[in-house]
């Protein structure tokens, strides 16, 4: 994770662990004080980054919401990452079928966080186009699935 010359791999387990074993004092040899409830703020900072990152595709004609609209996507093969709300029904994320082979299928954030990226109460499906823009936010959606149980990232290879 981002910081100031203390890194960990952006799991919840392992920021946990190096909070009760005191790794940040160790590891800057120097007293550091953690704060109270490190790992739901890392979370949180994650969930931002990866609804910002929406949101700026979404400006810049990279992001597309909505099930009609992803699904015309899918079909003429323009989408790089496939984001669905943890949240959503599961009938409704089968309807959209098995994704192209290379696309990424990310679920690791809600409706609600979807929705606020697009200007939105909620939304279940949104398409990245590819670029540079859509690995900077499969990269982050790694690390926030590792915070968030249940949350995942992956790569239909079919």
């Amino acid at each position: 994770l981002p910081g100031r010359g203390l890194w960990l791999t952006a799991r919840r387990d392992i920021v946990a662990a190096a909070v009760g074993k005191r790794l940040f004092a160790r590891a800057a040899k120097a007293p550091v004080v953690v704060e109270t409830g490190l790992e739901d703020r890392i979370e949180a900072l994650l969930a931002q980054r990866c609804a910002e990152l929406l949101g700026l595709a979404r400006r810049s004609g990279l992001a597309q919401a909505g099930f009609v609209k992803v699904k015309a996507a899918l079909a003429k093969g323009e989408v790089a990452v496939l984001v669905e709300a943890t949240d959503g029904a599961a009938d409704g994320r089968a309807k959209l079928g098995v994704p192209a082979p290379g696309v990424a299928v990310v679920a690791c954030l809600t409706a609600s966080e979807l929705g606020a990226a697009f200007g939105r109460e909620h939304a279940v499906h949104v398409a990245l186009r590819p670029g540079r823009l859509s690995d900077v936010f499969l990269a982050e959606a790694r690390r926030l699935a590792g915070f968030r149980g249940g949350a995942k990232v992956d790569v239909s290879e079919r």
